[in-house]
């Protein structure tokens, strides 16, 4: 349509996970946005949550350089690796999905029982080691369920019976400040901990389930006494397999640290904030928005802060659910989905962007509708 007073629309979405990177989302809803409403001003910012596709999110907002280190994948295996670092080389992003992520090993390659953490302390000793005192780290996608130990010893720490791992890590990280981007909540141990909860997805039988959780229950014991702080039942110590814990456990030994929501982390490095300032519209989404989008994901961090800024959210979901349309609606996000008839999940992700640009074309068709009205009396 013509005559329309162009506008400016910040397309901040995640990745449909299994299907498409939120870099490829982005560019689909904008794609088809401009098909109908050529002459607005588009605004991308990729969004993640720390876990896979992080650091492609936070690159593409610019000011970033890839490197790669040589790491170990969960099972040992050696794999080339990247992390991100500024230009001035004093901050870095590491993604434990790189190294450690379960998209590492095929499902017939998965060992619960030994999966290991080791690369990703390899590739934060890498940012360290290059410069780097401030790192943010996500911790979701893990393979593993050690507790975090493969990463203290990748790291330097020694992790056996009686070593004392804060001795040997205080000269390595004492100047270093750590941000770690976590999506959950669950504690380490018991029936909402790390082995019950996600043991399953990677690979964990009952039996594993059982051994993993007494097994993080004896690193804990250690790894409390060795560093004094209890931190078994803190929100997120179970996310990556315990990785949460570790880190909450050694926090004293850094210069600064934090564990915050990953989308709230992955925002402040996209400069989300200052691109939410000049926008109209602001569109987001995820390959499922349901129950579980109300526990803080993607689509919740950027509703909520549109919420706050006064500019209107859409959430666009691969596939959408009651539970989900309701935790946004109650911040004043409106949810569309993408598919435009019943579809199994594996068609959906098989079909690759041209459904989410139809939906970014569809969207600004409903916005032209809106415009052409003007305010109801």
């Amino acid at each position: 349509m013509t005559g329309l007073r162009p506008l400016t629309i910040l397309i901040a979405p995640d990745s449909f996970k299994g299907s498409l990177t939120s870099v490829e989302v982005a560019h689909a809803l904008e794609t088809g946005w401009m098909r109908d409403r050529p002459h607005d001003t588009i605004l991308l910012c990729p969004l993640a949550d720390g876990g896979e596709g992080t650091l492609e999110a936070v690159a593409a907002a610019g000011g970033w350089e890839w490197r790669t280190t040589a790491a170990t994948d969960p099972i040992g295996r050696p794999v080339p690796a990247r992390w991100l670092r500024s230009p001035d080389g004093r901050r870095a992003v590491v993604e434990l999905a790189e190294a450690s992520g379960l998209s590492r090993v095929a499902p017939a390659e998965r060992r619960p029982r030994d999966a290991s953490t080791f690369g990703t302390g390899t590739l934060i000793r890498a940012a360290i080691d290059s410069g780097a005192s401030q790192l943010m780290v996500g911790i979701g996608g893990s393979a593993t369920t050690d507790g975090g130990a493969g990463l203290l010893e990748g790291l330097g720490a020694g992790v056996g019976e009686g070593l004392d791992p804060i001795t040997a890590l205080r000269p390595i990280v004492r100047h270093i400040s750590v941000e770690v981007a976590c999506d959950v909540s669950n504690p380490l141990l018991g029936p909402t901990g790390a082995a019950a909860t996600y043991g399953p997805q990677k690979g964990a039988d009952p039996a594993d389930v059982a051994d993993l959780d007494a097994g993080l229950a004896g690193w804990a014991d250690r790894l409390e006494t060795a560093t004094g702080r209890r931190e078994r039942d803190t929100p997120g110590a179970g996310a990556a397999g315990g990785v949460g814990f570790a880190l909450l456990a050694i926090q004293d030994v850094f210069a600064g640290f934090a564990l915050r929501p990953g989308v709230d982390l992955v925002m402040d490095a996209t400069d989300f904030d200052a691109r939410l300032a000049g926008a109209d519209l602001v569109i987001t989404g995820e390959g499922r928005i349901d129950a579980q989008t109300g526990f803080g994901k993607t689509a919740l961090g950027v509703a909520r802060r549109a919420q706050a800024a006064g500019v209107p959210c859409i959430a666009v979901g691969g596939g959408v659910d009651v539970d989900g349309v309701e935790a946004l609606a109650a911040i004043g996000a409106i949810t569309v989905p993408v598919t435009e008839h019943p579809m199994t999940i594996e068609a959906a992700m098989a079909a690759g962007t041209a459904p989410v640009e139809r939906c970014g074309e569809r969207l600004a068709r409903l916005v032209d509708v809106g415009l052409h009205m003007g305010p109801t009396r």
